[in-house]
């Protein structure tokens, strides 16, 4: 089993005069730590305009800096939006090129799709475009890194011959991944190799049936890479306070305002500790476990080798998308004291700022 570190860089309210970077130079200083207790992973999302919950809509710039202040931890996309408004194909294969050189060879590259509207409608994309144009460019990177040069003609972009530049360290390519937020892309991730980041939130029994299917029809996958990532990581949230008696207080505010059942809170669902905190506080964290990081790539051998989540301010009306009616925890506010604690951000309150990955085989 390997832990990482994964960062939604939550900016609660009052949005003081530095209150986004003291939650950056937190988030640094727990990947340094976390890089010389050997973790594993340091992972961050790409999210834009969902106030207060990401405030992390430059993660290849978050990420560099992480590489350059840590020495082996591996440092991942978790993910990179695949919308042709939001980010060229070409400039992700670019920059995450540029990140694996410079980490020397540590980067994982994540893959998904937003699905919240107040981020689509904001770049003025089509949600109900943006799985084919994931599928296009997970496709079509992996050729931008390995190939010489490389032209495409395709529905979500085209481009003439070029050699698109730097390529990456690792041979034949940086380990990949999608984002599993709702049930079924699991499925979609084993069909074409990739690993799983944050198995859809579920009870552990269900979780271990999702990733024996996973596991079971990867190894048949079409892989659309050179390099199959048979990997599954789940996704916890953890709530951390100073005070061990304040955590439990809190973790009881959290089962009433999410509806959240002794059973589910200590199985598969939410963890409520005390930490004592180290240096200065603020940036919570929330863990992650997953596989081996670089190593649980396999040489794809072609052919025969053979979704949502809301966000915004509900009280402001944003993050509500009508093909997709339900709720995530940090939509649905409970007590605004208990979502504050010692200058951490709150998984009651928002949702947490760092979370852990975990492997499940």
């Amino acid at each position: 089993m390997k832990f990482g570190i994964f960062f939604e860089l939550s900016v609660p309210r009052p949005w003081d005069d530095g209150a986004e970077k003291a939650v950056y130079d937190n988030a640094l200083e727990q990947a340094r730590l976390a890089d010389e207790l050997g973790f594993d992973w340091v992972w961050a999302v790409e999210h834009h305009f969902l106030e207060e919950y990401s405030h992390c809509s430059a993660p290849e710039v978050f990420l560099a800096a992480v590489a350059a202040q840590t020495e082996r931890i591996r440092v991942g996309h978790g993910v990179v939006v695949c919308v042709p408004q939001m980010n060229h194909p070409i400039r992700l294969a670019e920059r995450a090129a540029v990140l694996d050189v410079i980490s020397n060879g540590r980067l994982e590259f994540g893959t998904g799709r937003s699905s919240t509207w107040t981020e689509l409608g904001g770049f003025q994309a089509d949600p109900d475009e943006t799985k084919k144009t994931w599928d296009e460019y997970v496709r079509a990177i992996p050729k931008m890194w390995t190939q010489e040069r490389f032209s495409y003609e395709g529905r979500s972009f085209s481009m003439p011959e070029r050699a698109v530049l730097p390529k990456p360290i690792q041979k034949p390519h940086p380990p990949m991944w999608v984002a599993v937020t709702s049930p079924g892309t699991e499925l979609d991730a084993a069909e074409r190799g990739l690993g799983c980041i944050g198995l859809a939130a579920a009870g552990y029994a269900e979780q271990e049936r999702r990733t024996a299917e996973y596991h079971r029809r990867i190894q048949s996958c079409d892989p659309v890479g050179e390099v199959v990532t048979d990997c599954v990581t789940t996704l916890n949230f953890l709530y951390c306070h100073e005070d061990a008696a304040v955590a439990r207080d809190r973790g009881v505010a959290f089962q009433a305002a999410f509806g959240v059942s002794n059973a589910h809170l200590h199985a598969g669902g939410v963890s409520v500790v005390g930490l004592r905190a180290a240096g200065r506080a603020g940036g919570a964290g929330a863990a992650v476990v997953g596989g081996e990081p670089g190593g649980a790539q396999r040489p794809a051998r072609g052919r025969g080798h053979r979704r949502s989540r809301l966000g915004g301010r509900p009280d402001q009306g944003v993050g509500v998308d009508r093909r997709r009616r339900h709720q995530l925890p940090h939509q649905r506010h409970g007590d605004a004291d208990a979502g504050r604690g010692a200058g951490l951000d709150a998984a009651v309150r928002i949702g947490s700022d760092a979370q852990v990955p975990v492997r499940a085989r």
